[in-house]
């Protein structure tokens, strides 16, 4: 008989802040947190109305119905785009070419207003799932260079050419797909579909200045993002919130409808399962182990380096049997502590020195297990002559500590962040990379509004160059979650 995990997720809601924790076999495994100082405009589409086109700047002013009229450049506009691409110097496209003073249209915000200065919009509208990108306004089909394996690329575009049958868009397959069943890219499909389908709907019959699709708030997106088979049950304890999670499934994931339940008990929901002390202990150096050892756990700018220590446990039997099920115990809880904390990138485990083979095989086979049961993308290195192993994980947001504490106010912290100009150089020398191996027509970078910025405003000659030496297009688009160093090139 196969065993199966039992998965609960818990939506607590209070003043200002959103929290979900997943639980695994009553085990908290993730928690998510978005507070409503962070949430910004990102990502939503309105139907706005041009009040003031800039024929100098090659801009316009676009009423959303905001404090401060937002700016659209033309850039940014879907069709001109695409037009410049084939244009000469002296035929390039202009704002007045595709827009008119008074005109409606729906537009997304890529970036929030700051300051003095309005939100910037685009009309290139996009909208995420778990594994697909939707880009209604195009009919290009994209692969994320980060799943290499060309059959697996041929297969996922093949995919979606037969579960897009008939429907007009776009898409890029992202990166989480891999691991998954290739059908799950098919509701994902159907579930993009719908939405833009009501953005349709919403945009024509409402009057220009509204707001026609906001972006999902945090307790949809774990629906969007978490649930599966495993999933039995759901739990919120605000009604307002059940409500609307109760509606998205019987919309969009009617399979699961009565997931949702309303918790109205006086304890607070996060302090079933110890929750709240899980979040605790997830900040702290120091895990301990059930037989008496512990992980000493630290994060740096290069890497996140994890020393495993007998501590009280001397153990039953002989010294090394000590060590190896100190070890063995250790290897499962890491896994458990990245997922946790979110750890990313390059990781070193010091394990207690072990003499014999197959003990060192046992251990690591035992981290690998753990580590697919986490569903993240990793690579783990041989155990080395001194007890050391290289591990990378692919960090998927904020670590928990990045979110939940800040830098000391007396050190300052002391770390450091790569500059837009050091992301921008690499991303350039990566898409050199990827074209010298793909041979594509043509790419799209998916990148930060930082180094979109930086490569369409303040160093446009570096992209046209590029595009020049690698005689191929390279479409710019914002991913409105990236971080400053995160990217994917697509390929066409």
């Amino acid at each position: 008989m196969i065993y199966q995990k039992q998965t609960e997720i818990l939506v607590n809601s209070g003043l200002h802040e959103t929290r979900v924790a997943l639980l695994e076999d009553n085990i908290l495994q993730e928690i998510y947190i978005e507070r409503r100082s962070h949430v910004g405009i990102v990502g939503n589409i309105y139907k706005g109305k041009v009040s003031r086109v800039l024929p100098g700047m090659d801009a316009a002013f676009i009423d959303i119905g905001l404090e401060k009229n937002a700016f659209l450049h033309i850039k940014n506009i879907v069709q001109a785009e695409r037009n410049e691409k084939n244009a000469s110097q002296e035929c390039k496209p202009k704002i007045a070419d595709y827009i008119r003073q008074g005109q409606s249209l729906l537009v997304q915000v890529i970036k929030d207003p700051l300051g003095n200065k309005g939100a910037r919009l685009s009309t290139d509208i996009s909208i995420p799932s778990r594994y697909v990108v939707f880009l209604p306004n195009s009919s290009d089909i994209g692969i994320s260079t980060r799943i290499e394996n060309e059959d697996t690329r041929q297969f996922l575009k093949m995919r979606i050419e037969q579960f897009s049958n008939g429907l007009l868009g776009g898409y890029i397959v992202r990166t989480a797909i891999e691991g998954t069943d290739a059908w799950a890219l098919h509701s994902d499909i159907q579930y993009l579909h719908k939405i833009w389908h009501q953005i349709q709907q919403v945009s024509k019959e409402i009057p220009s200045g509204k707001l026609v699709y906001r972006g999902l708030p945090l307790h949809l997106r774990a629906l969007r993002d978490l649930v599966d088979e495993s999933v039995v049950c759901i739990r919120a304890d605000k009604r307002e919130i059940v409500g609307e999670m109760s509606r998205f499934i019987d919309d969009f994931f009617p399979e699961n409808s009565g997931l949702v339940t309303y918790y109205d008990a006086e304890r607070p929901i996060f302090d079933l399962y110890g929750v709240e002390d899980e979040i605790e202990k997830a900040l702290k150096r120091k895990v301990l182990l059930k037989s008496g050892g512990y992980l000493i756990i630290d994060q740096t700018e290069a890497m996140t380096t994890i020393d495993v220590n007998t501590g009280k446990f001397v153990g039953a039997g002989s010294h090394a049997e000590t060590i190896f099920k100190t070890n063995l115990e250790a290897s499962k809880v890491i896994a458990r502590q990245l997922r946790l904390r979110n750890l990313g990138g390059i990781v070193i485990v010091d394990f207690i020195d072990m003499d014999n083979q197959a003990h060192q095989e046992t251990v690591v086979a035992s981290l690998v297990e753990a580590m697919d049961n986490t569903h993240s993308r990793y690579t783990i290195e041989s155990l080395s002559s001194i007890g050391l192993l290289q591990m990378t994980r692919k960090r998927t947001r904020e670590s928990l500590e990045h979110i939940l504490c800040e830098a000391c106010p007396v050190c300052k912290g002391s770390g450091y962040v790569k500059t837009i100009e050091t992301v921008a150089n690499e991303v350039i020398r990566e898409i050199i990379r990827e074209a010298a191996q793909f041979k594509p027509s043509r790419m799209m970078l998916i990148c930060s509004h930082e180094v979109n910025d930086y490569l369409s405003d303040d160093e446009p000659d570096l992209l046209a160059d590029l595009e020049e030496n690698l005689n191929i297009p390279i479409h710019l688009k914002t991913d409105y979650y990236y971080s400053r160093e995160h990217y994917d090139i697509a390929l066409y």
